[in-house]
């Protein structure tokens, strides 16, 4: 029988609440320093980082129902019993929520979170609008929702041209060389980008368009495989990102977002010159034709 991609891609990751949960532990107590929870780290230890029992006594829960749980084993955790061990783990709080939302508990502190699921035509007359700012629009699975004329001039490409299956900004950083060299730090940013998805999809597992999105950037990129398998959450990042453009050379700018949508949702991305070479760069190609077109 032949293995499918789908197929694939559900052996190298998990698919359902309790495997990722347990893989997300795995991976937080296997990166834990013995000594900063009180503990040494000696010769005998025969793992990296914490040894189950000793998250368990930490936590003050069982070892056996620790261990199930770190197995993907279909068990519930309580909040109390969820905070413990995220202390245990010294987890911070994007990671505590992280935590939390797989385990499928809502923590009383959060507030219930709407995605906005579509883009209204004010949306494209605003970033039409922001030019010569180049701005673009991205969901959760950084599908270009949008992207204004200036953008495409500073990416060199039509952006809106591209078929809608690649229109995905992680996935053209992954595949596609002429977008890989427009931007000159993608290598920096695919860990974070990498870990920024994965606390989006903590929220749709289980859902094709996501799994159908994770399963083309792991089969497109051993970059993007190797730090998905490390399990890291980080929250939304506003840099300092560098463009390579054929006419204006390097261009620096800072990227900001707005958001249509509670965290990790549809966000719109402008980018603003930090010194005078960013804005006469960008204004040089406001003067400039759309690639394509």
């Amino acid at each position: 029988m032949t293995t499918t991609t789908t197929e694939r891609a559900l052996d190298r990751t998990p698919v359902d609440r309790h495997r990722e949960l347990g893989a997300f532990l795995r991976a937080r107590r296997e990166s834990t320093v013995p000594e900063s929870v009180g503990y040494s780290s000696s010769t005998s230890r025969r793992t990296p980082g914490l040894r189950r029992e000793e998250v368990a006594v930490l936590a003050g829960v069982g070892v056996t129902w620790y261990t199930w749980l770190e197995q993907g084993r279909p068990v519930n955790a309580s909040e109390q019993v969820l905070s413990a061990i995220a202390r245990a783990l010294l987890l911070d709080e994007l990671e505590t929520t992280h935590l939390f939302t797989l385990a499928g508990v809502v923590r009383r502190a959060d507030d219930v979170r709407q995605q906005c699921r579509g883009l209204s035509p004010a949306v494209h007359v605003v970033i039409d609008q922001l030019g010569p700012l180049p701005a673009l629009v991205l969901n959760g699975r950084y599908d270009i929702l949008a992207a204004n004329d200036a953008y495409c001039r500073l990416v060199d490409q039509d952006v809106p041209a591209i078929a809608d299956g690649d229109r995905n900004w992680l996935y053209l950083a992954l595949t596609d060389p002429h977008w890989r060299t427009t931007l000159v730090d993608w290598r920096t940013h695919l860990d974070a980008c990498a870990a920024q998805f994965r606390v989006a999809m903590a929220d749709h597992l289980g859902d094709p368009l996501w799994t159908h999105q994770l399963t083309r950037l792991l089969d497109a990129s051993p970059e993007f495989e190797q730090a998905w398998s490390r399990h890291e959450v980080r929250r939304p990042e506003e840099p300092l990102k560098r463009f390579l453009n054929p006419h204006v050379g390097v261009v620096e700018l800072r990227s900001s977002s707005w958001w249509a949508a509670p965290q990790h949702g549809t966000r719109m991305i402008f980018y603003t010159p930090v010194d005078e070479a960013g804005r006469a760069a960008l204004d040089t190609l406001s003067r400039r034709p759309v690639p394509g077109r």
